[in-house]
C-alpha cells in the first residue's frame, strides 16, 4: 500500500479577546492580551469566584492589590477565596469571609480567653488575640497608682475566662495585634444580656456593623429601654441597663476619683433581676439583629429600630390571626425575610 506524505500544516492559532482599558490617567486607550479571567470585554452577569492559587493575569501592566501575590510562573495569583475587583490597573481579590482588622479608636466587644502576666488576652474576631494590660483598667476605688504584685494576683477578681468586655483599641503592635483599654466608666464587663455575632465583613453580603458616630445606644421597648452595644468587630451585645449605671459624673467622688461601690459594680459577675417582659424584648431585639445579618443588611441604630418596629407589627398581626404568640416573635426563615423586607420598605 503506497504511503503519501503530505506537507506539514501550521498549528491553528488561538485568538485571544482584547480588552480596551480606559482610564483618566492614561493618555490613550490601549488593548492588552489578558488571561481568561480578564478576557471578557463585557462584565459578567455574576462575579467570578477565584480560589487560592488561581491565576488572575500574567500581563505585567497590571498591579497586584489585596488578596493577591506575584508568582514567578503564572504572574498575579489569588491568595484568598473570593471575587475579583479591578480599579484601573489595580487588581485585588475580596475574600468571601475575612477576620476583623483592628484600627485605633474602634469600639470592640471581646471575650477573655487567657489571663497572663499583667494582661488579659481577648478574642475580638481578629487574626490575633488582643491584649488588655492591667494598667489599662480602673482599679477599685479609682486609685491612680502603679500596679503592684498584689494587683497582679487579683487579676481574676476583675476579669476571668469567659467574661465579655467592651473596650477601645488604643494602639497596634507590629504584628497587627491590638492593645485595648477600658479606663472609661462606659467600658468594662458586660452582663444582663446576650451577645450576637453578625460578622465583621463578608464580600458580596452587606452583613456586619456599620461604622457610625454612636455604637452604644438605647432601644425603646414597651417593657423598658434595652441597651445595644455594637462592636465594630461584628459582635453586638443586647442587654438590660445595669442597675449600677449612672449619668456621666455621678459615679465620681468629690475629688474626681471613682467611688468604690461603682468600681466594684463594674467587675461584678452577678446579673440583675430582669422581668419576664424585658427578657422577651431583649430576645426580640437580638432576633432583629440576627435577621438583619442573615439577610445581608449592615447593622446600625436606624436599621435595628426599623426592624424592631416591623417585628412588633408582625407580632400583632399573628395575634389578630389567632396564632400562637410565639409565632409572631420568631424571626427566622421566611418570616424573618418578610420582617426585614418590610423594614427596608419603610426606609424608602
Amino acid at each position: 500500500m503506497p504511503i503519501s506524505i503530505s506537507a506539514p500544516r501550521p498549528a491553528p492559532s488561538i485568538k485571544r479577546r482584547r480588552l480596551s482599558t480606559s482610564s483618566s490617567i492614561s493618555s490613550s486607550d490601549e488593548e492588552m492580551d489578558l488571561d481568561s479571567s480578564l478576557s471578557s470585554s463585557r462584565p459578567p452577569s455574576k462575579p467570578h469566584l477565584l480560589t487560592p492559587g488561581a491565576q488572575v493575569t500574567s500581563d505585567a501592566q497590571f498591579m497586584r492589590g489585596h488578596g493577591t501575590y506575584l508568582s514567578p510562573s503564572i504572574g498575579i495569583a489569588s491568595s484568598v477565596l473570593g471575587t475579583l475587583s479591578r480599579t484601573n490597573k489595580l487588581l485585588s481579590v475580596t475574600a468571601l469571609s475575612a477576620r476583623y482588622v483592628p484600627e485605633i479608636g474602634d469600639l470592640v466587644v471581646g471575650r477573655v480567653v487567657e489571663v497572663q502576666s499583667r494582661r488579659w488576652k481577648l478574642d475580638i474576631c481578629a487574626a490575633l488575640l488582643a491584649n488588655l494590660p492591667l494598667s489599662a483598667i480602673n482599679l477599685p476605688g479609682g486609685a491612680l497608682r502603679r500596679r503592684t504584685g498584689v494587683d497582679e494576683l487579683s487579676m481574676r477578681a476583675y476579669f476571668e475566662q469567659g467574661d465579655v468586655l467592651l473596650a477601645e483599641v488604643q494602639s497596634l503592635f507590629s504584628d497587627g495585634s491590638a492593645a485595648l483599654h477600658a479606663r472609661s466608666l462606659k467600658y468594662g464587663k458586660l452582663r444582663n444580656g446576650v451577645c450576637v455575632d453578625v460578622g465583621s465583613r463578608r464580600a458580596g453580603v452587606g452583613a456586619g456593623v456599620k461604622r457610625s458616630n454612636r455604637h452604644v445606644f438605647p432601644s425603646s421597648t414597651p417593657a423598658g429601654d434595652v441597651e445595644v452595644l455594637a462592636g465594630v468587630n461584628g459582635l453586638i451585645f443586647v442587654a438590660a441597663p445595669s442597675s449600677a449605671a449612672m449619668d456621666q459624673g455621678a459615679g465620681l467622688g468629690v475629688g474626681g476619683e471613682m467611688r468604690e461601690d461603682v468600681a466594684h459594680a463594674m467587675y461584678s459577675t452577678q446579673n440583675d433581676e430582669i422581668s419576664l417582659q424585658l427578657r422577651r424584648e431583649i430576645a426580640r431585639v437580638a432576633a432583629c439583629v440576627q435577621a438583619l445579618a442573615l439577610n445581608g443588611i449592615r447593622v446600625d441604630e436606624d436599621a435595628i429600630r426599623r426592624c424592631y418596629e416591623a417585628a412588633q407589627e408582625a407580632d400583632m398581626a399573628a395575634e389578630v390571626d389567632g396564632l400562637d404568640p410565639g409565632e409572631g416573635r420568631f424571626l427566622g426563615g421566611e418570616r424573618g425575610r418578610a420582617v426585614v423586607r418590610s423594614a427596608m420598605q419603610v426606609k424608602g
